[in-house]
């Protein structure tokens, strides 16, 4: 194939000279943010927020986005009541990256939680913290406070702890328990609401009850296992790390159909009790008389894979089942809804949060966001735009990804110079790599990719990408020594 020069590459994707450079009003999606802030659709000035993050929850398990299994009647009744975002699509596979996205309004890359250690040369471990890596970033807790909201944040700690700077801003912020589901941090969160239900709140409720590494309260019930199963697997947190990590290590694991029947039942009935234990928190809300002015987002920060493409778990990867996520905004009174098919991003949800209840914004948190506002979408405004996502997993691999608006996906691996496309309008799965039989679209995306990273002060042909260990987990890093 011949290789496009610069300039035939610019005429062909439609950019100007600035395009590939740092103009970024030429990148789709990058900085609309701004037009998007004086769009139509109604504001909600002082009203509460209540953001709530269901760890690893994949799009795909949830009712009102197509599974058949009818799972999550509680997150169905706020969709069917507000405005469910079909196509969200996370920046990042796993929840630090990922979650700090929200709370900066920008990519991994900028915010720079990439791992939870920033250093792991044992017996130096440096702890990866915002306000060490990106001082500059004004979180969103630290705006509302500002504003004069009551601020509360009550989590399932792990991957969000306030230790890393998702405490900032916050005047209470719970993260007492490792791998905590909501039925930890809900009696918290209802604690809190009534110490302060006569002021305005913003609150952030996250439990990881879907999570590999999460045992409901009592164990199992295995409500959705297939009848007469052998119970090979019991579901336990154990075994659930040991497929995590031979996956990582073969590629893919070699299970019985049954076997992997067994564990999508198991995380579906971790997302159906989660769903029973949110129906519980809105259940207090209401008994407090904070429904009439409080407004929701729901949302995820990544899936899980259950054996879609052959392994289990999450962050090694950026396939569909790990970035596409729900997102659901409910309003008071649940007048207006809407389904909105428009590709958007995970960066968009502060700029939509703020814009929402007309929160005035600086000039320097207008020039740090890096999304747009999605309330014009929730007017019927088409919002559609390419998206990326990137994962620095544990330093195990380095990937990079676009989304185009039109479903062509391309993703790019660092630390081999790997690259894959993927047509998701006729491959959802993503299962065919079209990397070789569309040669010139694949170019045509990494250029793109290649330039979005470069617009936001990453060069990605610069450096070098060697992979090695920085833990999650402590069984990880036993008998580590450094090379």
């Amino acid at each position: 194939m011949k290789k496009l020069s610069r300039r035939d590459f610019l005429r062909k994707a439609g950019l100007g000279a600035a395009g590939l450079g740092l103009g970024f009003p030429l990148i789709d999606g990058l900085t609309r943010s701004a037009a998007a802030f004086s769009a139509g659709g109604k504001r909600y000035k002082d009203y509460n927020i209540v953001f709530v993050s269901f760890d690893a929850v994949q799009a795909a398990h949830v009712h009102a986005y197509g599974y058949p299994r009818d799972i999550t009647p509680t997150i169905d009744s706020m969709a069917a009541q507000g405005f469910r975002f079909a196509n969200t699509i996370s920046v990042s596979s796993w929840t630090v990256p990922a979650s700090m996205t929200w709370f900066t309004g920008v990519y991994p890359s900028e915010h720079r939680l990439l791992n939870k250690f920033v250093i792991y040369e044992p017996p130096v471990e440096k702890l990866s913290k915002l306000k060490e890596l990106a001082p500059n970033l004004v979180t969103l807790a630290e705006i509302m406070k500002k504003n004069g909201y009551a601020t509360g944040g009550f989590t399932g700690d792990a991957g969000v702890n306030g230790i890393f700077g998702y405490s900032q801003g916050f005047d209470a912020y719970f993260d007492k328990v490792k791998f905590g589901g909501l039925d930890r941090s809900i009696p918290e969160a209802l604690v809190w609401l009534k110490e302060n239900k006569g002021k305005k709140f913003f609150m952030f409720l996250h439990g990881y009850d879907a999570h590999g590494q999460h045992i409901p309260t009592g164990g199992f019930d295995y409500r959705f296992v297939d009848p007469g199963y052998d119970y090979r697997y019991k579901g336990t947190k154990e075994e659930q790390e040991a497929l995590r990590e031979e996956g990582l290590a073969k590629g893919k694991l070699n299970m019985r159909e049954e076997d992997v029947r067994f564990w999508r039942a198991i995380y579906d009935e971790k997302i159906n009790r989660e769903d029973a234990l949110f129906k519980g928190f809105l259940d207090g809300l209401g008994k407090l008389g904070l429904m009439d002015k409080t407004l929701f987002v729901l949302t995820a920060d990544h899936g899980t894979e259950c054996f879609e493409h052959g392994r289990i778990d999450h962050g090694f990867t950026l396939f569909n089942e790990l970035v596409h996520v729900p997102l659901i905004i409910t309003l008071p009174r649940g007048k207006d809804r809407r389904v909105i098919s428009d590709q958007v991003s995970s960066v968009d949800v502060m700029p939509t949060v703020l814009d929402l209840l007309d929160v005035r914004l600086s000039d320097h948190v207008r020039k740090q966001l890096r999304g747009s506002s999605l309330v014009p979408a929730m007017s019927g405004v088409p919002v559609a735009k390419d998206v990326y996502s990137e994962t620095d997993y544990r330093l195990y691999t380095f990937k990079r990804s676009i989304l185009t608006k039109e479903g062509w996906k391309f993703v790019y691996t660092l630390e081999n110079k790997g690259r894959e496309l993927y047509n998701l309008k006729d491959d959802p799965g993503e299962k065919a790599d079209l990397v070789d039989r569309e040669p010139r679209i694949a170019y045509e995306l990494e250029q793109r990719l290649f330039a979005f990273f470069k617009s936001i002060g990453h060069d990605l042909t610069k450096g070098r990408w060697e992979t090695g260990l920085s833990p999650v987990y402590e069984s990880q890093a036993k008998g580590y020594k450094k090379k």
